[in-house]
């Protein structure tokens, strides 16, 4: 539905900017084939009305002008549409390129690299190669999960939603009704952090434990969404990225680079294992799972025990 109003509301800007003349709403429905579909006039003359407000609230100028008939009409005139020239140093292009080779696997990729081309046109300077500016670089946001696509225009559209989740020390799904906030990638793995209706609090869910079809509910958000800033710090939290006490675990040699990239203290125990200190957050046992036989906890006990139910969760399927 979102998708279709964005392409309703796109061809009837395209109308309005396009014509030399005044436009009457009969020649406008009759150009616009969400507007021919109308049930009815007042149908046609109430969804107009709204996709109006929704371009003038845009930025959009639209003008209302009556002819010599006493018949309205409207139009859109280029002039009061357009946009001062764009002007972007090296640093800035550079941070666009950069942002267009993160999405250059996702669906926005043909949207961003359609956007760099217009910023070319309109005067990118000839010098910068957004594309190349990092070369050294390739960041990549991978995304697999069959959920991203629809949790992202819930967040953009401020959608609730509801879908099965399975817990890591789960062994079946449960339903959860979410008010959807903003999606965060965290070592390589999506989050979605919002509001659990059932449960009344925040929650953060891991896309890749989504099962099934993510299904968009009707009406409007019960809790205030937070600032992007606060949102990033929940993700972290849950993401296990907040520690506040050490753990203590055996790692093969050879093994587990992100987790001695995180260790404090490292000792060689020979054959084939280290033992190391990393830091001990909300998270970390879900992590450790990943690592399978490569890793044993020693301490605490609390984090042996959540590894070990998590590990019991993933053996029974």
């Amino acid at each position: 539905m979102a998708i279709a109003k964005a392409e309703r509301l796109m061809n009837l800007a395209l109308c309005l900017l396009g014509t030399r003349r005044p436009l009457s709403k009969r020649e406008l429905r009759e150009s616009i084939e969400a507007y021919l579909e109308a049930a009815s006039d007042d149908s046609f003359n109430r969804m107009f009305e709204r996709d109006k407000d929704d371009l003038r609230e845009l930025g959009l100028v639209i003008e209302t002008v009556e002819n010599l008939d006493s018949e309205v009409g409207y139009l859109a005139r280029r002039d009061s549409n357009r946009l001062p020239p764009i002007t972007l140093d090296a640093e800035e292009a550079a941070a666009l390129g950069l942002a267009a080779k993160v999405w250059q696997q996702a669906r926005l990729a043909g949207a961003a690299s359609g956007a760099l081309q217009k910023l070319r046109a309109a005067g990118l300077p000839e010098d910068v190669d957004p594309y190349e500016a990092h070369g050294a670089l390739e960041p990549r946001i991978p995304v697999h999960e069959a959920a991203f696509e629809p949790l992202m225009l819930a967040c953009r559209d401020r959608r609730p939603v509801a879908f099965d989740y399975r817990k890591a020390t789960a062994a079946h799904p449960e339903p959860r009704n979410v008010e959807p906030w903003a999606l965060e990638c965290w070592r390589g793995h999506w989050y979605l952090a919002g509001w659990d209706r059932d449960r009344g609090a925040e929650r953060v869910f891991r896309l890749s434990r989504i099962t099934g079809r993510v299904r968009t509910r009707s009406g409007r958000f019960t809790v205030e969404v937070p600032d992007v800033v606060t949102v990033r710090e929940t993700v972290a939290s849950w993401a296990g990225e907040t520690a506040d006490r050490s753990a203590l675990i055996r790692l093969r040699t050879d093994a587990g680079y992100p987790l001695r990239a995180k260790a404090t203290a490292v000792r060689e125990l020979g054959d084939g294992w280290d033992e190391l200190e990393i830091p001990y957050g909300h998270g970390l046992d879900a992590w450790l799972v990943e690592f399978g036989p490569d890793v044993v906890v020693l301490e605490p006990a609390e984090l042996r025990a959540d590894v070990v139910d998590r590990l019991r969760a993933v053996a029974k399927g």
